[in-house]
């Protein structure tokens, strides 16, 4: 079931909400958290009800080994329930990528069938393995099943993220203020969801049409152009995470509706200056989840630079292995890995303390460009079904297969910057619609990603969601003290019908549905 969808909107929801407003007041808190629970767990199975038992299963075995770990602290039990974990995501999401590779490279001819890939199983596993490493060091305990279901199955993040730690979301369960309906928190998340919903189905599925035809011609063997081949690299930049942040924010306003608060998952990553500023805004609680249990688990920084570089090496290969079984995903983690070891080279050797370079504006508008090309370049690998297509459009993005533009536009160019005719661009037949609305939208979303404010600087006043700290802007190309007050969420009418017309908005796609991209990892 799509938040994005006639189904949810108008059926789940209210219906849900409903039955959780009922059984909390008139019944209890613990009858509010078993309606929760059992709506979640029919969110999960109207996919496929096969999904569900999966589901079931593993928070059966994993609240009986953090329970086990909680009471009695026990390494081989951790790795018993570590490995249990990542066996079942081994199998269901890579068995058939190492058997293709290994009948590649040995001719062995192994079959391991259709394996039907079950719905958010790395962000549910993902966040019991969390679970199970937070009770073994005595960060988390809990003893209640039914409370347990509910932090694994909440269903507005079960399916995309964030990924919740356990000690941020069981403290809320427990508060009975969250079982009384709260104005303020409904008015908070629903507006906070009519933003997401209008980032995906009018931004993000708007500017689709421009990413996916590009990069199937690519994959197939045609040749793009190097227009063609950058208005479809940065169609599908903002496509991905115009997606997956409105899923993010569609995903903490439900969960306000219900007086839960869930940890912010982006904050403008296209403003970063760095390839590491950049990681601590984007898919946030994803980069948490790999510094806390795979970066220093490796030994972090505390080594040594050589070590602190393999470690970041690894954490970013394994990353890129998270979203999905092929070469291309490698190649996009190595690409970050590699980012972010010169990144820290960089800032270690040039940016020392007391260097007035950073604080130049002409220097962070370069460091900011070189930032988003460098993630441009790396959501080529992270798209392309295929090598091939992937390394096309490399090729045509810096020139190797010409440039050409619609030659009605290209006549009028001429006419304004006569300069232009000296340039090496071949003109072509027809066209011009598509050429000009690919750029259109890249240029106004470019505009909205980096001049605007995010959902958490519009609600920050609002405990809009859950943060560790106070946010870093030394790093944002256009930081938030740019904003003025006037840009903060209140409960105004001014808001009201911004919100509204957001949700309106949103909703009128609702005919013409489309999954997020972040459902197939």
């Amino acid at each position: 079931m799509l938040f994005n969808s006639i189904e949810f909107i108008f059926f789940f929801l209210p219906i849900t909400y409903a039955l959780y407003a009922y059984t909390s007041i008139k019944i209890g808190k613990e009858a509010g958290i078993i309606s929760l629970v059992l709506a979640s767990l029919f969110f999960y199975g109207w996919w496929n009800p096969a999904y569900l038992v999966l589901l079931l299963l593993s928070m059966v075995f994993n609240f009986q080994i953090g329970k086990r770990l909680g009471s009695s602290p026990n390494k081989k039990l951790l790795c018993v329930g570590v490995t249990s974990n990542l066996a079942l995501i081994a199998y269901y999401k890579y068995a058939g990528f190492l058997v293709f590779n290994l009948n590649t490279l040995t001719g062995a001819g192994i079959n391991v069938g259709d394996i039907l890939l079950p719905l958010a199983i790395s962000f549910f596993t993902f966040q019991q393995i969390a679970y199970l490493v937070d009770s073994y060091r005595g960060i988390t305990k809990e003893y209640n099943f039914v409370h347990y279901s509910l932090f694994v199955s909440f269903f507005p993040q079960l399916i995309a993220g964030p990924i919740v730690h356990h000690k941020e979301m069981l403290p809320q369960f427990d508060q009975s203020a969250r079982y009384s309906f709260n104005n303020n928190d409904f008015a908070i998340g629903i507006s906070i969801f009519a933003i997401g919903l209008f980032k995906k189905t009018v931004l993000a599925d708007g500017i689709a049409g421009y990413a996916s035809p590009a990069f199937s011609a690519a994959d197939s063997g045609i040749q793009l152009d190097f227009f063609e081949a950058w208005g479809g690299a940065l169609a599908y930049t903002f496509q991905l995470y115009f997606d997956f942040s409105g899923y993010s924010d569609m995903a903490i306003g439900v969960a306000r509706m219900f007086g839960i608060i869930l940890p912010l998952n982006f904050y403008s990553p296209y403003k970063a200056t760095n390839i590491s500023e950049f990681w601590k805004r984007w898919h946030m609680t994803l980069s948490r989840f790999l510094r806390d249990y795979v970066y220093i688990p490796l030994g972090g920084n505390r080594t040594g630079n050589t070590s602190r570089f393999k470690n970041l090496f690894i954490t970013m290969l394994l990353g890129g292995l998270w979203h999905g079984a092929g070469w291309n995903f490698v190649i996009w983690g190595a690409l970050h890995g590699i980012y972010l070891i010169c990144n820290h080279g960089w800032q270690s050797i040039v940016l020392a303390p007391g260097n007035a370079i950073s604080k130049l504006r002409s220097y962070q508008f370069f460091s900011w460009a070189l930032t988003f090309i460098a993630v441009v370049v790396s959501w080529v690998f992270f798209r392309a079904e295929t090598f091939t297509g992937a390394t096309s459009i490399l090729q045509s993005m810096v020139g190797l297969n010409g440039a050409s533009i619609p030659n009605a536009i290209w006549v009028r160019c001429v006419d304004m910057l006569p300069l232009l005719s000296t340039l090496p661009i071949e003109t072509k037949i027809g066209g011009g619609v598509y050429f000009v609305m690919n750029w259109v939208w890249v240029i106004a979303l470019i505009s909205i990603s980096v001049l605007m404010p995010s959902t958490h600087d519009l609600f920050r006043k609002q405990s809009g969601d859950l943060t560790e700290k106070p946010l870093n802007n030394d790093h944002a190309f256009w930081p938030l003290s740019r904003y003025s007050a006037s840009v903060i969420w209140s409960p105004t009418t001014k808001w009201s019908v911004i919100c509204s017309l957001a949700l309106v908005l949103g909703m009128l796609t609702l005919s013409q549905v489309s999954e997020f991209l972040y459902f197939q990892f």
